[in-house]
């Protein structure tokens, strides 16, 4: 497979074949974000994604799961969309589910009945960064949006038959904002009821606004403690019935999973166990880093390598 630049996918995707159909993020300007930073926008030719599916056949003797980057699939035009999902279902009839990232802006390019006939063609999963339910803090991060816009968009996703994951991230309003990033983001995974609900932790990348903002001692980061507090309010808020909640991505200190509303209560037990031993965190310097090489890195001395 041809890649061009870092490629990212969400966790759930570790097995998947993946293919972009874009470079990079069509917005690309969040505070907080540096995924896409060393490369511009565009959309890949399509002849170059049609020989990757070929080439990937050739390949793999079996594929499941296709999951299509980078940031922005869904600004491609519909019938180019409609054309790459016909050719997975040719040269993959054993496949079960694709899936791909959408921005609230790219979703709101796409009609219902488009959305409708990606998910006929196979699109089966949209993942969508919520990031914050706060308008304070989506303002402050330059995501671009207001919450009530990407709940929408969200909605409309779920709508049109398709499933919905939806991220956001523990520590994102910094120390002022905590009960209110906390409470907000609840209402809005309430309000848009996705089939999953995925929680990252804040990690300050380099060369962006928020690195900067922290070393000038404007933004002020959540300790573990807080995270943890943080955390349990949002939880302690959530009522969508049914979403599958995983706080399992390699930046989290504390590993989380149940299924709404049914496994709020233990999970919020899990939390308090956590709050009196904080021992059972993840260290910070193994943030980033899959639970998969701990005992690698404890091998090694607790050095990251």
């Amino acid at each position: 497979m041809r890649y061009f630049g870092r490629v990212f996918r969400p966790p759930s995707e570790a097995y998947s074949l993946i293919v972009q159909v874009t470079y990079g993020c069509s917005h690309n300007t969040c505070a907080f974000c540096d995924m896409y930073k060393e490369k511009r926008f565009k959309l890949r030719p399509m002849d170059e994604i049609l020989e990757d599916f070929r080439l990937a056949r050739q390949t793999y003797r079996h594929v499941e799961r296709v999951f299509l980057a980078d940031g922005d699939a869904l600004v491609r035009k519909a019938s180019e969309l409609y054309t790459i999902l016909d050719t997975i279902r040719e040269l993959f009839p054993e496949c079960q589910r694709v899936t791909t990232y959408g921005s609230p802006s790219s979703i709101r390019l796409r009609t219902e009945e488009e959305l409708r006939t990606l998910r006929d063609k196979g699109l089966t999963m949209i993942y969508m960064g919520l990031e914050s339910g706060s308008d304070e803090v989506l303002k402050l991060m330059r995501k671009g949006h207001p919450a009530a816009e990407i709940i929408a968009m969200g909605q409309k996703v779920r709508s049109c038959g398709m499933a919905l994951s939806v991220t956001a991230i523990t520590g994102l309003g910094g120390q002022p904002l905590l009960e209110q990033h906390a409470i907000e983001t609840a209402k809005a995974f309430n309000a848009m009821n996705p089939e999953y609900i995925g929680m990252m932790t804040l990690v300050v990348e380099e060369e962006t606004p928020l690195y900067d903002w922290v070393h000038a001692g404007t933004f002020q980061l959540l300790t573990q403690a807080q995270v943890l507090e943080e955390t349990r309010l949002l939880v302690e808020n959530l009522d969508s019935p049914g979403s599958v909640f995983r706080m399992n991505h390699a930046s989290n200190y504390l590993l989380l999973k149940g299924t709404l509303n049914q496994d709020k209560d233990a999970m919020l037990a899990e939390i308090q166990r956590a709050k009196q031993d904080m021992s059972k965190l993840r260290p910070e310097a193994w943030r980033g880093v899959p639970r998969a090489d701990w005992q690698r890195i404890a091998l090694i001395g607790g050095r990251v390598e």
